[in-house]
């Protein structure tokens, strides 16, 4: 099925060069002229490779590898010149690109190698030449176009596979590091339930009082461990939001109570009387509170003051949650939103991804401002409920 995605891909693009039958009558009746010269040719063509270090890197099997490498390039020339340009011989081009991927030959020595082998088999049809000067002409627009659209399928196939490994790459490497965070996260609270079971195990006569104490530390933990894996989950497979007509004053409240801010920390939460609803998942859009709270009460370990304010805005309403912490460095600032991308010791630097996932959903949007020292302040737009009659209300 490839094969046929490619040769349809090959004819789209010789219908757009304008190839047609009488460009390939012209290659068959200039291959006998140009056959007795593909050796020097190519020979040419691989002492030129000897004289750029960055080309001849990837030929590592030295005077014997060339010698096959000049066999395959004359199968190549000759596979050209055959005048037969079916599914088949497309398919041996697409290969000749992911080849290229393989032995890491960049693209650019591809198009410049083809255009040294052009000049070549031009000069060489022109001095052979014994017609008119109208059908040299012709004979070589037709050569290439023919060798234009080799490179074309050529690079198509590197750009193809070239994309396809980095891509990859990209997973390997985004599995490694989310295998990472999940590891650290997961290995805390399965060493604190461990040593709790240690002690259930093996103290002798432990009180009442220790034994609550140890089965409720395991409990705890056994939490936190299940909030990792929720938090995984919910990134990967976020539901499609039910949305209703959420009252913020009340989806605020249980969001600071569930997010547990320190004794330290000054809470405040302000909705202006009339606030309209607004349309959102009630469920999810604690999720994006609690994400935003947890952040603010991380940032201010030695206390401070987190602000919770809601503010209509024309059809929206914006509510900022504000706190006193130690605030974002720009660079770090430009970052946040990403996937994975985290400063804290503890974390998988998913909080924020998933806010602005739950948030594109619903028409919502994210915006932070923050000053090293000054703390930071982000605001989230939704939109407002309409009233009964259709307006907003108030």
């Amino acid at each position: 099925m490839g094969q046929q995605r490619h040769f349809g891909r090959y004819r789209l693009l010789q219908s757009y060069v304008g190839w047609n039958d009488e460009d390939e009558e012209r290659i068959r009746r200039v291959a006998p002229l140009l056959q007795p010269h593909l050796p020097d040719l190519i020979d040419d063509f691989y002492a030129e490779i000897r004289r750029h270090p960055d080309v001849g890197a990837v030929i590592t099997g030295g005077d014997e590898q060339i010698s096959r490498l000049k066999g395959s390039l004359l199968d190549w020339v000759g596979d050209l010149l055959s005048g037969r340009y079916d599914e088949e011989y497309v398919g041996r081009r697409w290969r000749v690109g992911r080849r290229h991927v393989e032995i890491g030959l960049e693209q650019i020595y591809t198009n410049a190698a083809l255009s040294r082998l052009r000049a070549g088999m031009l000069r060489a049809l022109g001095s052979d030449w014994d017609g008119d000067p109208a059908g040299l002409l012709e004979a070589s627009l037709s050569l290439t176009k023919l060798l234009d659209l080799d490179l074309a399928i050529i690079e198509d196939a590197y750009q193809v596979e070239a994309l396809a490994r980095l891509q990859r790459t990209e997973r390997l490497a985004t599995m490694g590091q989310v295998a990472g965070g999940v590891a650290h996260e997961l290995r805390n609270p399965l060493n604190v339930m461990k040593t709790s079971v240690y002690y259930l195990l093996n103290a002798r006569n432990p009180t009442p009082e220790k034994v609550v104490e140890h089965l409720r530390r395991i409990e705890r933990h056994v939490e936190l461990a299940d909030g990792v894996i929720t938090t995984l989950t919910s990134f990967a497979r976020m539901p499609t939001p039910e949305i209703r007509r959420v009252p913020l004053d009340r989806c605020l409240r249980e969001a600071l109570e569930l997010s547990q801010v320190d004794d330290g920390i000054v809470a405040e939460i302000v909705c202006p009387p009339g606030l309209p609803p607004v349309l959102a998942d009630l469920n999810q859009l604690r999720i994006v509170f609690g994400n935003l709270i947890r952040n603010a009460r991380d940032s201010m370990p030695l206390g401070g003051r987190l602000s919770i304010e809601a503010v209509p805005i024309g059809d929206d309403v914006d509510v900022t949650v504000a706190d006193t912490g130690g605030g974002i460095e720009p660079e770090v600032l430009a970052r946040i939103m990403e996937p994975l991308y985290t400063t804290k010791a503890r974390g998988l630097g998913l909080g924020l991804a998933i806010v602005r996932a739950i948030l594109d959903k619903i028409q919502g949007q994210l915006g932070v401002t923050s000053e090293p020292g000054q703390g930071s302040r982000f605001t989230v737009r939704l939109k407002a409920a309409p009233g009964p009659d259709g307006g907003i209300e108030s």
